[in-house]
């Protein structure tokens, strides 16, 4: 049973959420706010985190940037719609995906096991049966959910690795938006442009800070492609 910790400082929002996990067959875990938060994710570190980011005093920006510096926990972020700043924040800095309020509990249930099974390779044995992927000096091995470029670990997030390996097995496909979103979320949820465009930088992002300035091409009013992937001379 996964056990799922639910940030926010609304008690109805929070019994909302844990209301539609469990139901779903989670365990769920509460905490009022982001201290209590990083408390608890230390105590009994949870198989998720959905953590609202409009908190007063520690804010979920600023927890998933503590959680960060010792845990690959997913995050799943709640933010206002109005706060759209704030999710491009949050998914830079680590989250895995977001939920807009208001937000209907079925789709939240829906990204959290979107996101649970891309950690735990679908839960099926294809992680385990898929072959490693690679181009250039890029390298994915789904059995280890690891990525790496010439040797050093990327530290994808479970939607940056789907996207990834996406692109990896057909390498030079141009791929659209809805195709990436299809790969990543499983074509369970509908996620925006926008996110898409999120994940493609953060996945730049850290293949460059791992010596790739190449790692994925833009093809204007189509999609994105890999490229070189080759380190810099």
């Amino acid at each position: 049973m996964h056990r799922i910790l639910v940030v926010d400082d609304d008690p109805h929002i929070r019994d909302v959420i844990c209301f539609a996990l469990e139901k779903a067959g989670m365990a769920t875990e509460i905490a009022r706010n982001g201290s209590e938060a990083l408390k608890l994710a230390e105590l009994r570190v949870p198989d998720l985190i959905v953590l609202d980011i409009g908190m007063p005093e520690l804010d979920g920006l600023e927890v998933c940037r503590r959680l960060r510096r010792t845990s690959e926990v997913p995050i799943l972020f709640l933010s206002a719609r109005s706060d759209e700043i704030d999710r491009i924040l949050g998914l830079e800095m680590g989250g895995d995906d977001y939920v807009t309020k208001p937000f209907s509990p079925r789709e939240l249930v829906a990204r959290v096991n979107v996101i649970l099974r891309r950690m735990n390779g679908s839960g099926n044995g294809e992680a385990r049966e898929a072959k490693a992927l690679s181009h250039g000096e890029l390298a994915l091995d789904p059995a280890r959910r690891s990525a790496a470029f010439a040797g050093r670990e990327l530290g994808l997030t479970a939607i940056e690795f789907a996207m990834l390996a996406a692109m990896l097995a057909r390498p030079r496909v141009v791929l659209g938006r809805e195709q990436l979103m299809s790969a990543a979320y499983d074509g369970k949820v509908h996620v925006s442009d926008r996110t898409i465009d999120s994940h493609i930088r953060n996945i730049r992002a850290k293949c460059a800070a791992a010596g790739c300035a190449s790692a994925i091409e833009t093809v204007h009013g189509v999609g994105f492609r890999l490229g070189a992937c080759e380190a810099e001379r």
